[in-house]
């Protein structure tokens, strides 16, 4: 996979020079061939760590009478003209096809968040195109089938105290969420995020919102509530556009 981070150092348009002959230009049908269909992580965010290697498939519909030759895919952050990262592959064996004369191609992604994610502006909405070749010589490329979103990954903990608890005394519960920074590659503090304090009874597998806190400029959680009953407290996360939803595993309270 060819692996294309700008940031602000390079300019989007010298970095076009660098990719494979397909992607140099804008959209492009030569003949009967046509792309469609592009999917990305099977639907799901792509989200990404500070370390760890993270693999997921970008497939594609190509038709052509004659039938497909070759595929490629492409992923960007920013403008098709100007992106400021882009992804795609270096040889057409990287993508596969099915055979016949409407098939779906295969595209295999990995991402390491040290060589690939410079940047956390680089979080957000991403692109998807696609080109396909035929047998006959005819081909397609769109530049712009979709869109998905590169997440940071998120952390989030709980502490609920004291435990045991004297039922109607004071329970504190606390908690901090963070997510991967590409800058650095380190977690830091999530800042001014509404995250919801859930309980779940004891016996019972289903957690009910009791209220929402924000967190504060460091990511950390900080509420009181009135022990009344066993069961299990944690702090969940709905998530946004950069950052994937997450949940804290339940702390347990026992309340006499």
């Amino acid at each position: 996979m060819r692996r294309l981070a700008i940031g602000a150092a390079s300019s989007g348009a010298l970095a076009l020079i660098a990719l494979t002959v397909p992607a140099a230009h804008a959209d492009t049908v030569v003949g009967d061939t046509a792309v469609s269909n592009a999917v990305v992580n099977g639907g799901k965010n792509v989200v990404v760590g500070t370390t760890n290697k993270v693999t997921f498939k970008v497939t594609f519909t190509a038709s052509d009478p004659s039938g497909i030759a070759s595929g490629q895919t492409y992923l960007y952050h920013g403008t098709w003209s100007d992106p400021d990262a882009f992804w795609t592959q270096d040889s057409p064996s990287e993508t596969t096809c099915t055979t016949g004369t409407t098939v779906t191609c295969t595209s295999t992604y990995s991402i390491w968040p040290e060589y690939d994610l410079h940047y956390s502006a680089f979080a957000g909405t991403w692109h998807v195109g696609a080109y396909a070749k035929a047998k006959d010589g005819d081909s397609a490329k769109r530049t712009d089938l979709g869109t998905f979103h590169v997440q940071r990954y998120a952390k989030l903990t709980v502490n609920a105290s004291p435990e045991p608890v004297t039922k109607g005394r004071t329970l504190t519960v606390t908690g901090k969420l963070t997510r991967a920074n590409w800058d650095d590659r380190q977690y830091h503090g999530y800042a001014g995020q509404a995250v919801k304090l859930q309980f779940r009874k004891a016996g019972s597998s289903t957690y009910s919102t009791v209220k929402t806190v924000k967190t504060d400029g460091s990511g950390n959680l900080k509420t009181t509530v009135t022990a009344s009953v066993d069961g299990a407290w944690r702090y969940s996360f709905a998530g946004t556009s950069t950052t994937p939803a997450v949940s804290a595993t339940g702390d347990s309270v026992d309340v006499r």
